[in-house]
């Protein structure tokens, strides 16, 4: 009996052993998964999600705003180039300014001189070596600021009381749409050393400039009418020769505007306009029939 009781405890306490070594065995074996997970980025079994390591997040590559060589004169060409873009939007900015307290035709007069500066800083741009991604954005920021909203803006000071406000109000927005659209989609559409495809809002920006600055004897709806055919010649897709090209017409082509201004600069003005609002759709019509 003696024997028996003995024998029972001896094979109780074996079973207990086991189930501790196993406890531990089973231990082991999950911080080695853990482990070796963690260690070697691979996982042989369920890992809690508390002690998953997150991959390494990599810093954001730096950007320069000026390719190629980092050289003083370049960046001194650089900083140039932005200070006239900079000075085209300042410009922009003091002729709304100027428009609001009733000064239609100073404020014309800056915004013809943000025309000047905007043609300026491409030009410099080109000369120097210093074109840009970066600057493309600016210049093209800067145009929506001065010729997207200070053009229509002077343009709605200077109809003031010669026209509906409604009316007015509804051509100058429609002025900033379009040169809105007409900017985003030169960004987004391959070049043609050519042609633009539909007015640049540089020049429409220019002739609603000049028609307040020269004060066009015409009747307010007549003006307004003008406002909307060169909100929509914007967004048009007829072609239109460059300025680069129009230089390089003969001498006796600009023979006949000068003469003309000489005679009555205003209706040599609004000639000249119209003709070169005309161009775009007969050089349409022209490629239409070459096609055929």
């Amino acid at each position: 009996m003696r024997r028996s009781g003995t024998i029972a405890r001896q094979a109780l306490l074996v079973r207990v052993g086991r189930r501790a070594e196993s406890g531990r065995a089973a231990t082991a074996t999950r911080a080695e998964v853990i482990y070796t997970g963690a260690e070697h980025g691979r996982v042989h079994g369920p890992v809690a999600p508390h002690l998953a390591i997150p991959a390494p997040v990599e810093p954001p590559a730096e950007v320069s705003l000026l390719p190629g060589e980092h050289t003083t004169a370049r960046r001194l060409s650089f900083a140039l180039v932005q200070g006239c873009t900079l000075a085209s939007l300042g410009l922009g900015l003091t002729a709304i300014l100027l428009a609001m307290h009733g000064e239609a035709r100073l404020a014309a007069a800056f915004l013809v001189a943000c025309v000047a500066f905007d043609g300026l800083d491409g030009a410099l741009a080109r000369k120097l070596g210093v074109s840009s991604p970066f600057g493309a954005q600016m210049d093209s920021l800067a145009d929506m600021c001065s010729f997207g909203l200070a053009a229509p803006v002077v343009v709605y000071a200077s109809l003031a009381h010669t026209v509906p406000t409604p009316a007015a109000a509804v051509a100058c927005m429609l002025v900033a749409a379009c040169a809105a659209i007409r900017l985003a989609r030169f960004n987004v559409s391959p070049k043609d050393g050519k042609f633009f495809s539909g007015v640049p809002t540089t020049l429409v920006a220019a002739v609603l400039a000049l028609t307040v600055l020269i004060d066009l004897p015409l009747p307010g709806p007549v003006i307004l009418g003008g406002v909307a055919v060169l909100a929509f010649a914007m967004v048009s897709s007829f072609p239109y020769a460059k300025l680069a090209r129009l230089v390089r017409l003969p001498a006796w082509f600009w023979l006949v505007p000068i003469v003309g201004a000489l005679v009555d600069a205003r209706l040599t003005f609004v000639l000249m306009v119209g003709m070169y609002l005309l161009s775009g759709p007969v050089m349409w019509l022209r490629a239409r029939k070459a096609a055929v």
